[in-house]
């Protein structure tokens, strides 16, 4: 692997300071004892190696030993504010969470008053560029350029960030707008193995080594940034040609002893990959998805990750490296804002040589709903966020009847039937004159959002964007009837097998554990298949093994033949592997002219200005026992 860097590289992987004249930078505006009671509502505790001393140095910063903090976050996924879009609300949920980066902020100013010197060192895991109204806004409706600055890099660099990883919806919007995003920040964005397609060097800093001072103490932070190979599949049409993402673990122990050799007294890994090894696109890469306890058994010289994409929450968790037997620390705040990480560094001066060996690491999360929001990003952000309110609130027609998602995983409901037919008639008019425009045309939906709901009356924006939370694109493609069958048969593993008609409370029946998904099956990888000009009926039978559920699978009343043809409407994350889902990545594309489908039903509700069900809703697929209607109550 060449070690070069390329042109594009806007920041060499050469060390920096992180002083306390960079602190006084990033401003703080908690003190004393204000400080200390937001830690300690956050649930922080003090290491014991630095418990005695506000500035982790104390006795040890005079001594051999010197204490620094580094903090996290990750999967912000472009929240700001405490805000639902979609409900035009606060955020809440069942966990009573808050989100987005003004909270964050005032923790992180509390971090550092209470360890002022030295100042903690700030990064994150990546997903910053995608998820909200906030993100599709200002790359969509108000792109950001030179005039435009996005809002989570004026956030960040506000509170201060040294660098963040790239996650996988960083590419979401195109490399041309995330380069943009790159220029805006005033941290680097970090991705050791995103390589260009044609030399193979990173197209991005690799990693940057922090100098961080601890009284009379020195340390050099090394932080390498990990993305996710999972890019080529989810956002082939962004990067294929231009970037390549190979294993983490392979340009882990490429780079790290590189870091070392640069002077990285300690090397953090900001990882955009779980940590329980699993891949949704199974072996469709020869490099695993969720690669960090990997990276933390397989590659010496790591002293603790923090981890990103899974959207899990792990305080502190200790894997061990097979080759030196040292642990290694991971940690993942809670996604959006919900949490962030502190991982709490111990080391001491070497008797030989220069530098510093590592003596203690220990990480915990904290917890942002304790906090207000920072009145200074508040105010900062207040602007932009009234904009895209103003925007996501703007009625665009009306529907007869309320819609509501809720129960999407386990019936047929009419919200889904909504997504399916407009991406179905989509596809069937992009189509016309082909010699594939006279096949029966079925299309797939998933329950991303269970809280999603359209209103009956006024309909705005936000009201339809719930329905699709991502920014994917439609394509067309073929299948034969086989196809369809083997592919609703994988859906169907998204069930738990029951034993009878219920009624069964929802937990016992969705979200099924499998090889690729070692939590639970999550809602966006079971999708639903619905015809456009004819029904597509079937039964999932729960009282059969997975491969076997699905029955009386027929197209207009006429059982569906293996050797039939369809056109099937589907978005590029399915279609490009995402899931892992059989038969789709070898289809034949139809149709592909990257228009996005939550602003395909935008538009559809803004030409035609009536939702209603009766055209478009019908109840073609159930759950049952040996036959028998299962009843789930939610």
């Amino acid at each position: 692997m060449n070690a070069q860097h390329t042109p594009e590289d806007s920041t060499s992987p050469t060390p920096s300071v992180a002083s306390p004249s960079h602190a006084l930078r990033r401003r703080t505006v908690l003190t004393g004892s204000a400080a200390a009671a937001a830690l300690a509502a956050a649930g922080y505790a003090a290491p014991p190696a630095a418990a005695h001393s506000k500035g982790h140095g104390g006795g040890g910063a005079g001594g051999d030993t010197a204490t620094f903090t580094v903090l996290g976050t990750t999967d912000l996924h472009g929240n700001v504010f405490n805000w639902d879009y979609f409900k035009n609300a606060e955020y809440t949920d069942s966990a009573l969470n808050d989100i987005g980066l003004a909270k964050i902020s005032t923790l992180v100013d509390a971090m550092r008053s209470s360890h002022a010197h030295p100042c903690p060192l700030l990064i994150d895991a990546g997903d910053t560029l995608q998820g909200t109204s906030l993100a599709y806004y200002y790359a969509k409706i108000e792109p950001i350029g030179r005039r435009v600055v996005h809002p989570m890099a004026r956030a960040m660099n506000a509170i201060g960030y040294d660098a963040a990883a790239l996650g996988n919806h960083e590419f979401n919007y195109g490399i041309p707008l995330l380069r943009t995003f790159e220029r805006q920040c005033d941290f680097p964005l970090l991705g050791a193995n995103a390589h260009d397609a044609a030399t193979g060097l990173p197209v991005f800093s690799p990693f940057v080594i922090k100098r961080v001072r601890v009284g009379r103490h020195t340390v050099r932070v090394g932080v390498l940034g990990l993305t996710n190979p999972g890019i080529a599949i989810w956002d082939k049409a962004n990067v294929e040609g231009k970037m390549v993402f190979p294993g983490l673990v392979e340009v882990a122990k490429h780079w790290v002893p590189k870091m070392r050799k640069a002077g990285a007294d300690v090397v953090i890994v900001s990882a955009h990959s779980g940590a329980d090894t699993s891949s949704s696109y199974g072996d469709a890469l020869p490099y695993p998805e969720n690669a960090s306890t990997l990276v933390a058994e397989e590659v010496p010289g790591i002293d603790a990750i923090l981890v990103g994409h899974a959207h899990v929450e792990i305080g502190q968790r200790v894997v061990t490296n097979k080759t030196t037997g040292k642990n290694v620390i991971l940690t993942e705040p809670l996604r959006w804002g919900m949490r962030l990480s502190a991982i709490d560094v111990t080391v001491k001066r070497r008797r030989r040589g220069s530098g510093y060996d590592v003596v203690a690491v220990t990480s915990q999360v904290l917890n942002a709903n304790t906090v207000d929001e920072d009145p200074q990003i508040v105010k900062l952000l207040q602007a932009d966020h009234d904009k895209v309110v103003t925007y996501v609130n703007s009625v665009i027609g009306t529907s007869l009847v309320a819609m509501s998602a809720a129960t999407a995983p386990w019936e047929d409901v009419a919200a889904l039937d909504f997504i399916n037919y407009v991406q179905a008639d989509a596809v069937k008019k992009a189509i016309a004159g082909t010699p594939e425009a006279d096949l029966p045309m079925l299309s797939i939906a998933a329950p991303f959002n269970r809280a999603a709901a359209i209103p009956a009356g006024e309909v705005s924006v936000r009201d339809v964007a719930g329905l699709y939370i991502y920014d994917n694109t439609l394509l067309g493609i073929v299948f034969t009837g086989a196809e369809v069958k083997a592919y609703l048969e994988f859906s169907a593993r998204y069930f738990k097998p029951v034993t009878g008609a219920g009624p069964f409370p929802s937990s016992q029946v969705t979200n099924a554990v499998t090889d690729t998904a070692p939590n639970g099956t999550p809602d966006y990888n079971y999708d639903v298949m619905g015809g456009l000009d004819a029904p597509l009926t079937y039964d999932i039978d729960l009282s059969q093994p997975v491969g076997s559920r699905i029955v009386g699978l027929a197209y207009d009343g006429a059982p569906v033949a293996t050797d039939q043809r369809f056109v099937i409407a589907i978005n590029n994350y399915r279609q490009s592997g995402g899931g892992n889902f059989p038969g789709v990545t070898t289809a034949p594309v139809v149709y592909n002219a990257q228009v996005e489908i939550r602003q395909l039903l935008i538009d559809w509700v803004s030409e035609v200005g009536t939702i209603d069900p009766a055209l478009f809703a019908s109840v073609d697929w159930r759950l049952v026992h040996a036959g028998a209607p299962i009843t789930v109550t939610g």
